[in-house]
């Protein structure tokens, strides 16, 4: 009997049963839509975070710069500052041939106390932590006058008939040639390799670090910088004045054409030649479940108040860019559209379940006088609905799909960037380092007299620059589908039909059978 009124009343009023299943299915189809490009989205800002972040990464622990940093950096002339000593270099006659590098924290960047990563470690529900020291590799190269020498002759009022006019510069008449170059370089624990920044990159040649790497001077190059920089595995990169062997090379796994940093070393080799023994920059840590984030959060903030704790979500909202348009776009346009276009379909599928109801007064009433309980009736008033928002539903779905297809299809191309912030700081960085001048010192011997100073203006602002354009990237949005959409879908479409049966069903069911038969219908 059931199946023979479902049929009859599907077929029988057509116009009811589309009208009810085109609403649910447009709605259906929108939440299928924004899920997609919600959750393409969602993975975008993920591959933009991997470039400074590292994925697999659930909450980042890091220290806030403070003012006092920035007035020392000002005070120090704004950039990196190569002191050079009277003999230092090689004396080439006509000047002296310096090469030197220096390693010291990236500008902007504050470390803190190793035992960050030990109370960590210590909060509920932390399934692994690893520290990073986030530092900048600064090399200075070329020739420099002996100011000596020059100060000599001027005295002497002029150059002597034996001495050859000094060269080194561009020019060849005295001045200098020079460069400075820089790259980011991050230590890190070679044990740890279930979280931080090369938890999920490719191993393009050699190998990665070993637990046996600890205090060695091996480096692990990224695939983009060897490139430019043409090293291959087995070469040395010269790191703070010491020679590294390079023993690996890694890449990206995601859009992103390089990784966290240029180079990795062992983070106890990071921290001597840096002279930040027992500091780190930042603290890596991955949760047992995702549900355990926010208490590991709120314990985090509480354990090291003067850190700053933020969670995947958190740095997501740092993104800016047309990513970052489309995922405010998609979290509030979206997100109401859907629901509002899901409620209306209710709204229709309930209105007209009702409407359907009135319609069949008479036949309802019969029922009940043969016998129908007003159970057996809500039944199959919502028999009728569930079928009517489950056909809604498939419709939905395959509409849903084909508006993915289409946006894959396309695939939209989003420019993602980390917060304007980080960038404003980098090429201020760069900027205090482009007005620093070379100083010269009063004493005897060579080099800058009996000692000078250099401020490494152009290279850093180049490796400024560099750091500010690596937190960029240009990304195709593509909108993953899952099962468990789909299900959800489905899932809401039986929902829509079975509140329009359950509401239309009751309605039926408290119609008299007297006042029924009375009726026309």
């Amino acid at each position: 009997m059931f199946g023979t009124y479902l049929r009859r009343e599907l077929l029988n009023r057509r116009k009811q049963t589309v009208i009810i299943a085109i609403g649910m299915a447009l709605a259906i189809a929108l939440v299928i839509i924004v899920n997609a490009v919600s959750a393409g989205v969602k993975d975008a800002q993920a591959s933009v975070l991997q470039s400074v972040y590292g994925v697999g990464t659930d909450i980042t622990v890091s220290q806030p710069a403070t003012a006092q940093n920035a007035t020392t950096q000002q005070a120090q002339g704004g950039g990196p500052r190569f002191d050079f000593g009277a003999g230092a270099g090689t004396d080439t006659g006509s000047g002296r041939q310096i090469n030197t590098s220096r390693l010291e924290p990236t500008r902007g960047a504050t470390v803190m106390d190793a035992s960050t990563l030990t109370t960590a470690k210590k909060v509920a529900n932390v399934q692994a932590a690893a520290a990073v020291l986030t530092l900048t590799n600064t090399s200075f190269s070329g020739t420099l006058p002996n100011f000596q020498q020059l100060r000599e002759q001027r005295q002497a009022g002029g150059q002597s008939a034996t001495t050859p006019p000094p060269t080194g510069g561009a020019d060849g008449a005295g001045g200098s040639s020079f460069s400075v170059d820089s790259f980011s370089v991050m230590g890190l624990d070679p044990a740890g390799k279930s979280v931080g920044p090369l938890s999920s990159v490719t191993l393009s040649s050699g190998r990665t670090f070993t637990a046996s790497d600890k205090g060695a001077d091996v480096v692990v190059l990224d695939a983009a910088y060897a490139k430019s920089a043409s090293k291959a595995v087995g070469d040395t990169v010269t790191i703070g004045g010491t020679a590294f062997k390079v023993i690996g090379i890694v890449q990206a796994t995601g859009a992103d054409s390089t990784t966290a940093s240029n180079a990795y070393i062992p983070l106890d080799v990071a921290q001597t030649l840096s002279g930040q023994t027992a500091k780190i920059s930042s603290v890596y840590i991955t949760a047992a479940s995702s549900s355990d984030i926010d208490q590991i959060k709120t314990d985090l903030t509480k354990a090291l108040p003067g850190a700053t704790v933020s969670t995947q979500a958190d740095l997501a909202s740092s993104v800016s860019g047309s990513l970052g348009s489309a995922g405010q776009l998609i979290a509030n346009l979206g997100t109401w559209l859907s629901a509002i276009v899901l409620a209306a379909a209710f709204l229709i599928a309930i209105l007209f379940t009702i409407s359907g109801v009135t319609r069949r007064t008479r036949e309802f009433g019969t029922l009940k006088a043969i016998g129908w309980s007003n159970r057996r009736i809500t039944g199959q008033v919502a028999g009728e609905s569930i079928v009517q928002g489950l056909i809604g539903g498939v419709i939905g779905v395959a509409v849903g799909l084909i508006g993915v297809f289409v946006v894959n299809v396309i695939s939209p191309t989003l420019t993602g960037s980390i917060g304007s912030g980080f960038a404003d700081a980098a090429g201020r960085a760069g900027a205090a380092g482009g007005a620093g001048t070379g100083g010269t010192g009063a004493g005897g011997g060579g080099g800058f007299g009996g000692g000078g100073g250099f401020s490494g203006g152009n290279g850093a602002f180049a490796g400024a620059r560099r750091a500010a354009a690596s937190t960029t990237a240009d990304i195709a949005l593509h909108a993953p589908v899952t099962v468990w959409i789909i299900v959800g879908a489905v899932a809401l479409a039986i929902l829509g039909g079975l509140i329009a049966g359950a509401i239309g069903g009751w309605r039926a069911s408290r119609l008299r059978p007297a006042a029924a038969l009375r009726s026309v219908a």
